[in-house]
């Protein structure tokens, strides 16, 4: 152990004390022995630092920052350097509101385009969300800052995030889910790792010793701090053993006693708990060299600094998705009526914990005088709600009359894509739709300016000339759409996931959302452009799509064991940047596979007519697929087909590579696993599923007659046997429902209606230990008497185990 003499000086107590937080935001300090508390905030677009009113679901604001783009856009860009460029940014204004620790970025896979959370994830691939979060990481630790990459593992949906359990096979996992928070960790190398609040194969993630011992610390190196997600610790102690260090928010000195008890009890041994302690230490002394080696963070750099980077952030990232007869850029003096809630009230950033208090928004109505472009008018043409509005929607019509062109800002609204909530499908609103039916007759120029962060349905793409995807582009996105939409900027974004025709093409459409008791990931590798190429499904826009001003021409690939080597020429007469993206597949493979995978990316920007020789290197991961049978890497040997693309789809050049294998026997019978060698996901079978697990499937549905337990949410007290719980169940859900379909979900009700019940003792500052929450089960479950009675016992037991502990703590800090 590095901080072996300082634990030495430490009673059972004080290591206790140092494994959960003090308060919301705050970590436990020791004074006697200088060991600071640390500071923490949500980040992964801004800071959202809290000083008063504070909570995790963005519900009540933080002090004023920049608002940057949500990972959704900012992975349009393929950027790495621009992804560092953010984080510096958000790492120095995180410094200067004396925040420690920024919870992001967060780089979950997008598995099902539902999932309301998908805004703050970068892709459905690992290679690109892994080299965007490290390049992310790295600028927030420039800053001395830590970055805390979340939620580890196997996040994908909102419904009960708490208590859901994502049943998958080892090489889904590994291959899919896992490998960009190895690329972040290895690469990026943060400090801090956030587990995330679901189970992974049965097992809690905040205490799944695979997850957090076998490979996060002994398999990929990790020497810093897991912490759990805000009210994820199920089990403290057993979260201790598998390698969470530090529970937060503070759950009162609860969490503390457990562990104390455990250890004398004999439950755990006390290494254990010296272990998590010095890696903490560990962190703290990291953190401190990080701090006194950072740059001069925010000193001198003023709100129009960062919005500047915010802007140019946007800018890189938007996506040019359609350009009929090159109606984009247009020119200067053009008359353009602007049509469309969003272009005065913008839609910048997704809703919940990375709500962000920005220090300024721009809006398209006011920055249109920045612009060569002649403003005839403007119009909302529809409310954002989805209600109709006759008046709005003629007031746009007459104004599109008088226009050459039509600025057309549509999107999702600010309910549409909430932490805590999926979305119900995959369209925007149809009131918006029927206005662009209708404008296409009086002005067919639309050029239509998307706000999502998540893909949706475009079955309405024929009736404009030009679609722009801004995503959720931060406070300064308005402008940067501008800019681009005048040809100041050549746009060169392209789709960090695949945008389907139809909701039903989804490969996880069958299986998302998962059920009250499980998520059953019956794809397993086969999601987002992995399933669409296999299978041959057509989609809207195929990942890694967009469109330029100008055009780029690929010539001269050169194959050999350390990578490829190509051209690339700017065939335009515009100045611009190509992502070239390297694509790799093995046909004839004993093991199924995808056509083709995304193994490396290059950006390169390119003055008209010059040519540049790029390479892109192979890597530990470009021929490499998790063994079931081995429980290791290993490489089938083969002539593989290398493919460089401007998308997944458009294949501009191709070469060969023969390579040698490890020699690793086949993990498969081909037989039993037939619709995985086809990529027909649709068709998989029970047996099929379970062959592929190599277990049983565990039970799906809830069990009606066993009693509610810890792991259990509110939401189920639907089938408890009191009555009184029932009601209360009854008024929840009354709440929730009335406040979704008056289209503005509560989402502290969202939260507490899928809390399991062990949130209780995690989330009310120690007011319940989790024998009092054992208690009120009891009476939820019908056993009325015994529970209260547990209830009052457990009361008083905790409070003269607090004030033993507090008494412990206060003599050793006079010692």
């Amino acid at each position: 152990m590095k901080k072996k003499e300082m634990i030495r000086q430490m009673t059972l107590e004080e290591k206790a004390s140092l494994m959960s937080g003090e308060n919301f935001w705050v970590s436990k300090k020791i004074a006697r022995l200088g060991i600071p508390a640390i500071s923490f905030a949500d980040g992964p677009n801004g800071v959202r630092s809290q000083t008063d009113q504070v909570d995790h679901l963005g519900l009540n604001p933080g002090k004023p920052s920049t608002c940057y783009p949500t990972a959704s856009a900012v992975a349009n860009s393929w950027d790495t350097d621009l992804a560092e460029t953010v984080g510096q940014a958000l790492g120095e204004e995180a410094s200067a509101q004396g925040i420690d620790v920024l919870l992001g970025p967060g780089l979950n896979m997008k598995r099902n385009p539902l999932c309301g959370r998908n805004f703050e994830y970068y892709s459905e691939d690992p290679i690109l969300s892994g080299k965007m979060a490290a390049a992310f990481t790295r600028g927030i630790q420039s800053s001395g800052v830590s970055a805390c990459i979340k939620h580890f593992a196997v996040n994908n949906q909102e419904l009960h995030r708490m208590s859901n359990d994502s049943i998958l096979d080892e090489r889904t996992l590994r291959e899919l889910y896992l490998t960009g928070f190895e690329i972040a960790v290895k690469e990026g190398k943060p400090l801090s790792v956030m587990s995330s609040y679901n189970k992974v194969n049965g097992s809690h993630a905040s205490e799944n010793s695979h997850l957090l011992s076998d490979i996060l610390r002994d398999e990929w190196g990790f020497e810093g701090i897991v912490v759990t997600d805000w009210g994820g610790s199920h089990d403290r102690v057993s979260g201790l053993a598998a390698g969470t260090n530090v529970e937060m928010p503070s759950s009162g000195t609860n969490s503390d006693i457990e562990i104390v008890n455990a250890v004398r009890s004999g439950l755990i041994p006390e290494s254990v708990l010296d272990r998590r302690v010095d890696e903490y230490l560990s962190f703290l002394e990291d953190l401190r060299m990080s701090g006194s080696e950072k740059t001069a963070g925010a000193s001198g750099k003023d709100v129009e600094y960062y919005h500047d980077i915010a802007r140019r952030a946007a800018e890189e990232s938007i996506v040019l998705l359609k350009n009929d007869d090159s109606i984009l850029p247009i020119a200067a003096g053009t008359k353009v009526a602007v049509i469309g809630d969003f272009a005065r009230v913008p839609r910048y950033q997704g809703g919940g914990s990375s709500n962000v208090n920005p220090t300024k928004v721009d809006n398209a109505v006011d920055c249109m005088v920045n612009t060569h472009l002649e403003m005839v008018g403007f119009e909302p043409g529809f409310r954002r709600n989805g209600s109709e509005d006759r008046e709005l929607l003629d007031a746009a019509l007459e104004l599109a009359k008088k226009a050459q062109v039509t600025l057309l800002y549509i999107g999702l609204d600010e309910m549409s894509e909430v932490e805590g909530l999926e979305r119900s499908h995959m369209r925007i609103s149809e009131n918006q739709i029927k206005l662009l039916k209708a404008l296409k007759e009086v002005n067919p120029n639309i050029v239509a300016i998307l706000s999502c962060g998540s893909a949706i349905e475009m079955p309405w793409a024929d009736d404009c000339r030009a679609i722009l995807h801004g995503s959720l582009s931060g406070q300064a996105g308005a402008m940067a759409v501008l800019n681009v939409i005048t040809g100041r900027v050549c746009p060169g974004g392209k789709l960090s996931e695949s945008y389907p025709l139809r909701y039903e093409d989804v490969p996880t459409c069958k299986y998302f959302p998962g059920t009250e008791s499980t998520t059953e990931y019956r794809e397993s590798i086969f999601t987002g452009y992995r399933y669409y190429g296999t299978r041959g499904i057509e989609v809207r826009f195929p990942f890694g799509f967009g469109l330029s001003y100008t055009s780029f021409g690929y010539s001269d690939l050169a194959v050999d064991d350390n990578g490829v080597t190509f051209s690339i020429t700017n065939t335009g007469d515009t100045e611009g940047a190509e992502i070239a993206q390297l694509y790799v597949g093995l046909e004839d493979s004993q093991i199924f596979r995808p056509k083709h995978e995304l193994k490396g990316f290059v950006k390169v920007r390119l003055q008209p007519g010059e040519k540049r020789r790029v390479a892109i290197p192979f890597d530990e991961r470009t021929f490499r697929y998790f063994s079931v049978k081995t429980g290791r890497f290993e490489v089938e040997e083969g002539t593989y087909r290398i493919s460089i693309g401007a998308s997944s789809e458009d294949i501009r050049l191709t070469g060969e590579l023969k390579h040698e294998g490890t020699g690793a026997e086949a993990p498969y019978v081909r037989s039993r696993l037939g619709h995985y060698y086809t990529a027909d996901v649709d068709s998989v079978t029970d047996e099929e599923f379970e062959a592929l697990l190599g277990r049983k499937v565990p039970r799906a549905d809830w069990d009606k007659s066993l009693p509610l337990t810890r792991n259990d949410t509110i939401s189920q007290l639907y089938y408890a046997k009191s009555g009184l719980a029932r009601l209360l169940h009854r008024i929840l859900r009354r709440m929730k429902n009335k406040a979704e379909e008056n289209k503005s979900p509560d989402l502290n009700i969202l939260y507490i209606y899928n809390m399991p019940f062990y949130g209780l003792a995690k989330m009310t500052k120690g007011m319940l230990s989790m024998e009092m929450v054992d208690s009120l089960l009891m009476i939820v479950n019908g056993r009325s008497l015994k529970g209260l009675s547990g209830l009052l016992a457990g009361f008083f037991r905790m409070r003269r185990a607090k004030k033993a502990f507090s008494e412990s703590l206060m003599k050793a800090g006079k010692a």
